[in-house]
């Protein structure tokens, strides 16, 4: 038995060897640099100094440095503006997955696949050029105030680009099936037995749903939820493309430093708050996840 049990542990070791070569060189390390950037000082012309300066920190949650830098609470409204559009992400892209689920599932084989197969067919196009597309849609001489205007709706062009809206438009567009994937496999999963002896016992369509439905496909909906948060939150291309500079988001504002500012350490500082943000999220899944999987375990 040992032998066979040192065995298994070399073929681990040998299959997940490389794996974690791979994330320890080129995630690990990159994120060991970031976090000790974002506590040295910033260089007077880019770069940073190997000095210890907490106050890369300070300058969002307001003890910056009186001798050089002033609290700004400008960017904790920059700071809570991309958790207000990825929530607001993820409440869309639920309420047009969760349907479109149940929709899908309930159809012949055939016709099924070729329905996923429309999901994934965004991903076969280069995102960037999807995005410009809803630029020429959005735009005042775009498609969709061309509609507006024939059918007489609105008596001029209304201002759809380079708005929240338009962020959050493209955001679901992009999101959706990362939301869909998991939402469907919990769907795909679920016991209509059940369904029909709520049904045959006296409860309603409603309390069905609240009571049966709801929470056997609640693990998808979380999974999809941290899915599109976390890619949500940081995202910078779409707020780059359809928000233009009208609305600073998080990724943009960690560009400019990296790039434009050179102020490193502070980008370094807002990008560790991000993941800091990410990383409560994640935990906050998996003790969630933990604990419903005990509750639903054999013999409890």
């Amino acid at each position: 038995m040992s032998s066979i049990a040192s065995r298994r542990r070399v073929q681990l070791a040998v299959l997940l060897g490389p794996v974690s070569l791979f994330l320890a060189v080129f995630f690990l390390g990159p994120l060991s640099i970031m976090i000790v950037t974002s506590f040295l000082a910033p260089g007077l012309y880019g770069g940073v100094e190997w000095a210890w300066y907490p106050h890369n920190y300070g300058r969002i949650l307001g003890f910056a440095d009186p001798l050089f830098e002033d609290f700004d609470p400008v960017y904790i409204a920059i700071f809570l503006r991309p958790l207000r559009i990825a929530a607001l992400t993820v409440v869309a892209t639920l309420l047009v997955s969760y349907p479109a689920a149940f929709c899908i599932s309930r159809l012949s084989e055939r016709w099924k696949n070729f329905c996923l197969f429309l999901i994934t067919l965004p991903f076969f196009a280069s995102l960037i050029m999807r995005l410009f597309v809803w630029v020429l849609i959005l735009r005042q001489t775009g498609l969709a105030n061309d509609v507006l205007l024939k059918t007489g709706l609105i008596a001029r062009p209304l201002d759809l680009i380079y708005t929240e809206g338009a962020i959050i438009l493209g955001m679901v567009y992009v999101f959706i099936p990362f939301m869909f994937m998991p939402v469907y496999a919990s769907v795909e999963k679920l016991d209509w037995t059940l369904v029909r002896a709520s049904l045959d016992l006296g409860a309603g369509p409603v309390r069905t749903f609240w009571r049966i439905i709801l929470p056997l496909t609640a693990p998808g909906i979380a999974g999809g939820a941290v899915i599109v948060f976390i890619p949500a939150l940081g995202n910078f291309i779409v707020p780059t493309i359809l928000g233009g500079a009208k609305v600073m988001m998080l990724g943009n504002l960690i560009e400019q430093q990296f790039l434009a500012a050179r102020n490193w350490p502070f980008g370094s500082a807002l990008a560790m708050m991000v993941m800091s943000v990410m990383l409560v999220l994640l935990f906050v899944y998996v003790v969630v996840s933990g604990r419903r999987g005990l509750d639903t375990a054999p013999g409890r």
